[in-house]
Parts: structure tokens; C-alpha cells; sequence
């Protein structure tokens, strides 16, 4: 199976169609398991993925120091992605605190690029927009850093259509990630048609609706405290019984092609432009083997249109987040 490239932005950077977020290998989606987790990331070198997200704030620092012992030796067959932006003290993240300002973006970039021991980050990303900092001091400072070799491209994580043109008229923007998915369609409107515009790729995370379109999902409640998803109003309540049913579409095409629920969410992101390249996160090689060959699956127009019918925006209950991570994101 052939894990073919597309271009995000148009600045010249290739990546697989499919990418690998590395986020649950620390953090988030139960406990760290490193065997597995270098496990499936030698293994997806094997099959072509080989464009990796990471983050300061994994762990913190932990994600970015699995990803530099995975690498070593090999960075030159890794496309790697990392972001800045949260305000992390003592090893800790505060809440959803943010910084931005350019003097931390600079000693983030030396601290990133120690752990995953590199001389330079292929894509930076702000993780957040905050307020606190004009975006185009941020785009400035990002673009600097280009120029001393430490970044090759830049990017915004959840930034809205105000700040990517103001960021992208300063220092050119490759890609834009965000929050995209059958279950999450926020992006459609209004954010989509700007990065066409302006030639800036798209890179979802939690493509498969942070394991929900899976099909093995469980009610909040049976998460234990410190998976994410104990908290994830979709998972919860009568929220919980209405995404369940909204997503039955994606359980029925996928046993009518032999495959998946997630290979036919991943299908469906794929289906929707060359210039969009979801990265699903995994900790294992079964699933990470699963998510890849999503790209041997062709939706026709009718399953194109059943899924987008059974999960338009609206039609799934509950916020994404809650009140205090809903207020980092720039809409």
C-alpha cells in the first residue's frame, strides 16, 4: 500500500497524505506506554508516515523527548511539527495560560529543538492565538527564526480568518492546524475557502473526533480522571446517546466496504481536497496500520453525501470542549 504525498501550502513542503499526532503517547488518552510508542513510530517510518506532531506542552517536554530518542540517528527521514505558545512553569502547564510574546517564542524554539534533538523544526506552530501579542510580531519572530536555519515553515494551530491574514501577510503561513472532522465541521464556512485563497494547507487533529467515530467510544464516565475524554462534553449524557446515533452513518458505509469506522472518517477528510492532511493519533501499530490504509478507500458521491447529511454541523450534541479551552480557541 503506497502512502502517496501532498503539498501543504505553497511553499514548497511534501508530507504523506497521513500523518501521525503523537500527543497520546504521553498524555491525555490513558497511561504512556514507550515500548509501543517507539514501537509505532519506527513503524510508521516503515509505511511512509513519516510526518510527526508534537508539542512542547505534551507531557510537558515529554512528547518532544520521546520524539528525539525515536529520531535519533534517523532525522533525516522524519518530517517533524511542533508547537509553542501555552505558558508552561516549572515542567507544568498553567491552565490555559498562554505566551507568545517574542522572547519566549525564541527560548521555546531552543528547548524544542534540545529535546527532540534536531537543528531545526520542519513546521512551527503557535498553538494558541494570544491576545496578549499582535500576531504579526509572532509571524515576525517565526519568520527570524527561518532565516537563522531553526524553522523551515511556519503555521497557527485553531487561529481564526482575522489572524491568518494578518500573520500571512507578514511571514507566509504553510499550514493551519485545527480541529476538523466529521464531528467537528467549524472550519467549513469560513476558514476552509481563506486557506485556499491564500495557499495555506490544513492539517486536522482529532480527525476521528478524539476516538468517537471509531466506533468503540464509551460514556465519559468510564474514562478514567486523567483521559481527556472523562471531561469531553460530547461524551456525556444525553449528548453521548445522540452522538452515538448521528454516527451509526459512519458504522453502516464502513461495514458495507469491509472496513472500518475510522478508516471511512479518515476517507472522508482525505475525499475533501489534496491541500488537507489529517493527522490521527495513535500509541499502537494496530491502529496506526488501520488509520494508513484509510487512503485505499474511495467514497463515492453517495457516501459522501449520507455523511455529510447524518453529521452536519448541528447535528452533533454538546460543546468540543469546555468553557475554559473553549476560550483559547480564536473565532
Amino acid at each position: 500500500m503506497a502512502l502517496n504525498k501532498r503539498k501543504l501550502g505553497s511553499q514548497g513542503l511534501e508530507v504523506p497524505a497521513i500523518g501521525l499526532g503523537c500527543m497520546g503517547m504521553s498524555q491525555s488518552y490513558g497511561p504512556a506506554d514507550e515500548v509501543e510508542s517507539l514501537a509505532t513510530l519506527h513503524r510508521a517510518i516503515e509505511l511512509g508516515c513519516n510526518f510527526f506532531d508534537t508539542a512542547e506542552a505534551y507531557g510537558p517536554f515529554k512528547n518532544e523527548e520521546l520524539l528525539g530518542r525515536a529520531f535519533k540517528g534517523i532525522r533525516d527521514k522524519v518530517i517533524i511539527a511542533t508547537k509553542f505558545g501555552f505558558k508552561i512553569v516549572n515542567g507544568k502547564q498553567v491552565g490555559a495560560g498562554l505566551d507568545s510574546r517574542p522572547e519566549h517564542i525564541i527560548e521555546a524554539v531552543e528547548g524544542s529543538l534540545k529535546r527532540l534533538n534536531t537543528g531545526h523544526i520542519d513546521i512551527l506552530y503557535q498553538h494558541r492565538i494570544d491576545p496578549a501579542v499582535p500576531v504579526e510580531d509572532v509571524a515576525g519572530t517565526v519568520g527570524k527564526l527561518v532565516k537563522q536555519g531553526k524553522v523551515r515553515f511556519f503555521g497557527l494551530s485553531e487561529a481564526g480568518v482575522k489572524n491568518i491574514r494578518k500573520a500571512h501577510a507578514v511571514y507566509p503561513l504553510t499550514a493551519l492546524q485545527s480541529e476538523y472532522s466529521l464531528w467537528e465541521r467549524n472550519l467549513e464556512n469560513d476558514i476552509i475557502p481563506v486557506l485556499r485563497e491564500l495557499g495555506i494547507g490544513l492539517v486536522p487533529f482529532s480527525p476521528l473526533g478524539r476516538g468517537f467515530l471509531t466506533g468503540g467510544a464509551k460514556r465519559a464516565e468510564e474514562y478514567p480522571a486523567t483521559d481527556f475524554r472523562h471531561n469531553d462534553p460530547r461524551y456525556q449524557g444525553i449528548n453521548f446517546d445522540n452522538n452515538m446515533k448521528a454516527a451509526n452513518i459512519v458504522r453502516e458505509i464502513a461495514a458495507s466496504k469491509n472496513s472500518t469506522p475510522a478508516q471511512i472518517a479518515l476517507a472522508w477528510i482525505l475525499a475533501k481536497g489534496n491541500d488537507i492532511v489529517p493527522i490521527p493519533g495513535t500509541k499502537r501499530r494496530k491502529y496506526l496500520e488501520d488509520n494508513i490504509a484509510a487512503v485505499s478507500i474511495k467514497p463515492d458521491d453517495a457516501d459522501m453525501k449520507a455523511l455529510d447529511a447524518s453529521l452536519e454541523p448541528g447535528k452533533v450534541s454538546g460543546k468540543r470542549y469546555n468553557d475554559t479551552l473553549m476560550s483559547t480557541i480564536d473565532r
